[in-house]
């Protein structure tokens, strides 16, 4: 079982940057593919960025390249996500996902095994 907690969620204005923090607990940490989806309410979750166990192979959405970047540290057993040049439109609960395999880098929520509680992210105009 793998747990996985998210922080550094808030409130910016547009143009600023946030970098979240997404814990896991395990030991395997360092072979999972990890990823980063956002929802709003009354949407569905959609695919921000994944990052395969190495870190060498990285997919993103085109609504965040350019902007986003996600990365790794397995020996804190941690992936992030820095987000630059915000938006209103990157408003959202930001949800940190985990899968076993070690370079998934599905776009689709279902494909993902394990997932955080999600923290929000407010980007005002």
């Amino acid at each position: 079982q793998v747990q996985l907690v998210e922080s550094g969620g808030g409130l910016v204005q547009a143009g600023d940057s946030l970098r979240l923090s997404c814990v896991a607990s395990g030991r395997t940490f360092s072979s999972y593919t990890m990823g980063w989806f956002r929802q709003v309410p009354g949407k569905e979750r959609e695919f921000v960025a994944a990052i395969c166990w190495s870190g060498t192979r990285i997919s993103y959405a085109d609504s965040v390249k350019g902007r986003f970047t996600i990365s790794r540290d397995n020996a804190k057993n941690t992936v992030y996500l820095q987000m630059n040049s915000l938006k209103p439109e990157d408003t959202a609960v930001y949800y940190c996902a985990a899968d076993p395999r070690t370079c998934l880098l599905s776009k689709f929520q279902y494909e993902y095994r394990y997932w955080g509680q999600g923290t929000q992210v407010t980007v005002s105009s």
